[in-house]
């Protein structure tokens, strides 16, 4: 294979997490010329990097009638050395029916009526038995959730928030979640959530860390709270650097096996917790002598009533629960000892600012600083280590060498990082750099002729298209959370022109959100908050006031989907510092001597309140 491909060919390997871009233009002219995709990718191209031939899966020579690589490179080598122009010609082709796809043009009106037809695609495709959307395989996609709690909420539709809840909890106890060691898998190959493909990803966990969080503010659940904080131990022990960056991924396999790593017998938990504990973990959980997954056990509690096993066993509920926890502990810490998955420890930009973001909105709804230390950790990381001399953010960082300008993803999660760290502390210099960076988006991204981003930036390497990417797949599109923080810094800072270019980015994806709108859900978060009310809290008081933490304490814990949230302290230079960010907040003033909040909308304010269950009252 090597003799020839090096024979007749020049042998690229792409690293689709390191140049998204290329892989995004070429998985698209893979799906369109083949009808499906995935990995490994092979894309066959002329020299100025047009694509004549993509597919994937192939073995080396030919099985069960299906072609090998070495005979399709034969092939294709004897059509060039034949008619080179044909083949060009064809590119030609290819190219010229996929580039306006590619470049997403489809401006269109903006409908709300989008959200209802979310809404109702949710419900009816609704798992009532397992939770979650459609039959197996069945992924996360968190942001699906958050739009449904968002939903939910806004609506007072209770069906909406049971859907997220079943789903949460079936997730939570399904094998797609490491009981032992905590932390999600990538997906789940069946129905029911139990066997999972069992990879972990950075940004899997970051967003289903935000989706407990959120759950947890509006139900008030601890079970939402408690599974956030263990999601959230895994990130920080396992998938973070010594300097406080995060890490991409673990892979499924070890020791050559899939799942390895994560598998139970019932004699390998007896040995490790003893006859009578062990035997009562298995019938918990589910490990039993023949196994769930190839004659081993995933660990999970599907069909499992805490309450009623602790009835039929005779123990506590609450004495059970420690004592679970304690075993996994222990079973943790025998684990360890096998051979690990491979931990792929790139830092990307893009996932390490999800990951801020859960942290901030952690911190801020559990009121737990240290998740809040390891965000800002975490963000300065990026600052030190992830930025060229002219300032210009930067992909990827691994053994200390960073690379690859920063494309929209980058830019747009940490600007919503920057917002949520903002909200978490109420620092300024947060709303300055997240201003900063949205700017900067807008300078490098944004299409003056037709509205909303592109992938890669005007200073980037020219590729045969500049792409444009709005459906929510695996992570928010980059266009989707940089609607979002247009409308978001438009009502922090009283910048109108952010909203204005907001509503140039809804109209420009209009046709695409309009064929699908189940497929673009973090967009539709950013226009339900763009055709509300728009309220504004300011809370002014003292930074160092215990009364003024407590008031913003209370708000902090809230689900306030359609609200932001400013702190205007009473210190003169810091108070300086934020009008210069928000001027509409320089004339509001602490009433009496207290903590006083002003509600507004549309930056018109209502009376000032000192009462802040009278103002909760009035949000709602």
């Amino acid at each position: 294979m090597a003799e020839l491909l090096n024979r007749h060919f020049v042998a690229i390997k792409v690293d689709r997490e390191e140049r998204p871009d290329i892989d995004h233009i070429y998985m698209t002219v893979c799906q369109a010329m083949t009808g499906q995709g995935g990995w490994p990718l092979t894309v066959i191209l002329t020299p100025d990097q047009r694509p004549f031939f993509a597919g994937t899966y192939f073995p080396k020579e030919r099985r069960f009638g299906r072609m090998g690589l070495l005979e399709i490179l034969q092939q294709i080598h004897e059509k060039w050395e034949e008619d080179p122009d044909k083949v060009v010609a064809a590119s030609l082709k290819i190219m010229d029916q996929l580039k306006p796809a590619m470049e997403a043009t489809g401006k269109g009106e903006v409908e709300i009526s989008w959200i209802e037809d979310a809404y109702d695609g949710f419900r009816d495709a609704f798992d009532e038995v397992f939770g979650g959307f459609g039959d197996a395989p069945k992924f996360p996609t968190p942001h699906n959730l958050m739009f449904l709690l968002r939903y939910g909420r806004l609506n007072e539709d209770v069906r909406a928030i049971d859907m997220v809840e079943k789903t949460l909890m079936s997730m939570y106890r399904g094998g797609i979640y490491d009981h032992v060691g905590f932390g999600f898998a990538r997906y789940s190959t069946d129905r029911e959530w139990l066997v999972p493909h069992f990879e972990k990803m950075l940004y899997d966990n970051a967003l289903l860390a935000m989706t407990y969080v959120e759950a947890y503010q509006v139900t008030k659940k601890d079970t939402y709270k408690d599974i956030a904080r263990d999601v959230l131990e895994y990130v920080l022990r396992d998938m973070t650097s010594e300097d406080g960056a995060f890490y991409s991924a673990e892979d499924a396999d070890s020791e050559g096996e899939e799942g390895k790593f994560y598998l139970w017998t019932v004699d390998q938990v007896v040995e490790v917790l003893g006859e009578e504990l062990g035997g009562r973990y298995c019938r918990y959980y589910d490990v039993t002598p023949d196994g769930n997954f190839e004659g081993r056990n995933i660990p999970n509690l599907i069909g499992q009533s805490h309450d009623a096993f602790c009835a039929r066993e005779g123990v506590h509920p609450d004495e059970w629960a420690k004592q679970v926890r304690a075993a996994n502990r222990t079973l943790f810490q025998h684990r360890e000892r096998r051979v690990h998955p491979h931990k792929d420890d790139k830092v990307l930009t893009s996932w390490n600012a999800l990951m801020i973001v859960a942290l901030a909105k952690a911190g801020r709804a559990f009121h737990e600083s240290t998740y809040i230390a390891a965000a800002e950790r975490a963000l300065q990381f990026i600052n030190d280590n992830l930025k060229n001399p002219d300032g210009r953010l930067l992909a990827r960082f691994r053994d200390g060498h960073a690379a690859h300008l920063g494309y929209l993803d980058d830019y747009a999660f940490l600007t919503w990082a920057c917002i949520e760290l903002y909200e978490a502390t109420f620092q300024p210099e947060y709303l300055a750099a997240a201003v900063q960076l949205q700017d900067v988006t807008i300078r490098l991204f944004w299409d003056e002729r037709s509205g909303g981003f592109y992938f890669y930036g005007s200073d980037a390497e020219t590729l045969i298209v500049r792409p444009k990417e709005v459906y929510d797949g695996a992570t928010p599109s980059g266009n989707s959370v940089a609607a979002l923080n247009l409308v978001r810094l438009g009502r922090l800072t009283g910048n109108t022109e952010y909203e204005r270019l907001a509503g140039e980015l809804f109209s420009a994806f209009a046709d695409h959100v309009g064929h699908y709108p189940m497929g673009h859900t973090m967009l539709l978060m950013a226009l339900q908050l763009a055709h509300g009310k728009g309220r504004e809290m300011v809370v002014v008081g003292s930074s160092e006031h215990p009364e003024t933490q407590a008031v913003l304490g209370r708000i902090q814990s809230l689900f306030l989907p359609d609200t932001v949230l400013i702190h205007r302290p009473t210190d003169a230079a810091k108070a300086a510092e934020l009008a210069a960010l928000c001027p509409y907040v320089e004339d509001q003033v602490a009433v009496d001597g207290k903590p006083t909040i002003y509600i507004c909308e549309n930056f018109a304010c209502q009376q000032p309140l000192t009462d802040v269950e009278e103002a909760i009252r009035r949000l709602r």
